[in-house]
């Protein structure tokens, strides 16, 4: 890992997004909630935020940072077989956070694809 002992802390805020397409049913049943294992936003939305939180376990020589927020947010509106995805996460620390928004997101668009598979393994 490289060596950030001697930097000073500053503020650092880090915004990553992604998305993920589905056939227009698959959303559909996202949107009504009309999924086994339950709420496919919610459940994605907790997962974001685990993995922006265990980011350092995740990825080789990434520091482990003291996270002061991460917001995981979703928009399905702009398309009818698509849903966005924009991780922000923030910390005042001697290191960046871009990563954790990037694994906040992935994880994220993983865990769509998770509870969807089983409609929709044309997902992207």
């Amino acid at each position: 890992m490289v060596d950030v002992g001697s930097k000073a802390e500053t503020e650092r805020v880090a915004v990553a997004g992604g998305s993920i397409t589905m056939q227009p049913e698959t959303l559909a049943l996202v949107r009504s909630g009309g999924f086994e294992k339950g709420d496919v936003i919610a459940v994605a939305r907790v997962a974001g935020v685990m993995a922006a939180k265990n980011t350092s376990n995740m990825i080789p020589l990434c520091h482990p940072l003291p996270l002061t927020q991460v917001v995981v947010e979703f928009d399905d509106t702009s398309s009818d077989d698509r849903i966005d995805i924009t991780a922000t996460t923030k910390t005042t620390y001697k290191t960046g956070v871009e990563m954790e928004a990037l694994t906040a997101v992935s994880v994220a668009a993983l865990t769509i694809y998770d509870m969807c598979k089983a409609v929709d393994r044309g997902m992207e």
